[in-house]
């Protein structure tokens, strides 16, 4: 079987610019880190659109740098200012749903919001072909049966071969899927469950409930649980793109592969791990 077919074209992988920081890690606009602490106070004591807006305006370097790093990889015919106008809904909910005196730091809760927002929309624009959903579809099932039959993670010789592929096909089906897999790790958490994600299972700001922290942490586990047992190329794609910000000319780098080969190598992580989870859920 050859599942050959023309892959969609994508963003060039160019690594977007990382916003300047100041050496406390917050992000460095020229504004005196003093004003914003101050704007911060006035903001959390009375909340209002004008002091909201000199926030948004203050972090929006994050909206653009967030979204050139989503936009990475997807279809010429997403547009990238799209993803910026869905980022800055993230960043609005994030300024109005942060509390100072949590401890967190702005800029990282931020950034996992506006994420969240662009990769909402982009689900909710189902721009995955469903021939490719299907395909994705396809593999997992074959890891899960793998994986139950070998009690570890199958090879690419052995999932070709469950498959009736060549190991050369697969690798081409990796570049259809990337499709797939460039909001699918926001999905993991969620696999085998109603909803879920990345950002929804940071703490929430208003949360009390004693069940609700422990179902977030068990989910947590799960996924440290499943990328542990990833091969261990696979595992430090995961580590430096998604929790070091790496492009993946950057990580082809750091591994000395092509770009190509990473995609690749991420894309079946990315299977492997949502193979693991839905298995884990009972699916």
């Amino acid at each position: 079987m050859n599942p050959a077919a023309t892959t969609a074209p994508g963003h060039a992988e160019v690594p977007p610019d990382q916003p300047a920081t100041d050496r406390n890690g917050h992000i460095d606009t020229g504004t005196p880190t003093a004003d914003i602490d101050e704007l911060w106070r006035e903001y959390v004591r009375s909340p209002n659109r004008a002091l909201r807006d000199r926030l948004v305006l203050h972090y929006a370097p994050l909206v653009k740098y967030v979204a050139g790093r989503v936009g990475t990889g997807l279809p010429t015919h997403i547009d990238t200012g799209d993803l910026i106008g869905s980022g800055v809904f993230g960043l609005v909910d994030a300024i109005e749903k942060f509390d100072p005196d949590r401890g967190w730091k702005f800029e990282t809760y931020a950034m996992q919001r506006i994420r969240g927002a662009i990769l909402d929309d982009l689900r909710s624009q189902d721009w995955v072909p469903r021939v490719v959903r299907s395909r994705a579809r396809e593999v997992e099932r074959a890891l899960e049966r793998l994986g139950a039959r070998l009690h570890r993670t199958p090879t690419d010789v052995e999932l070709a071969d469950e498959l009736g592929y060549t190991v050369s096909e697969l690798r081409d089906l990796y570049g259809q899927l990337r499709l797939t897999s460039v909001v699918a790790l926001e999905e993991l958490i969620g696999a085998g469950r109603e909803s879920g994600s990345l950002v929804d299972a940071l703490p929430d700001d208003d949360a009390i409930d004693p069940v609700s922290v422990l179902v977030d942490r068990d989910n947590r586990r799960q996924l440290a649980d499943a990328i542990a047992q990833l091969a261990e190329r696979d595992r430090i794609v995961v580590s430096l793109y998604y929790f070091e910000s790496l492009t993946l000319a950057e990580i082809g780098k750091v591994l000395g592969v092509t770009e190509s080969r990473v995609s690749q190598l991420h894309t079946r992580a990315v299977l492997r791990l949502r193979a693991k989870l839905t298995e884990q859920a009972g699916v």
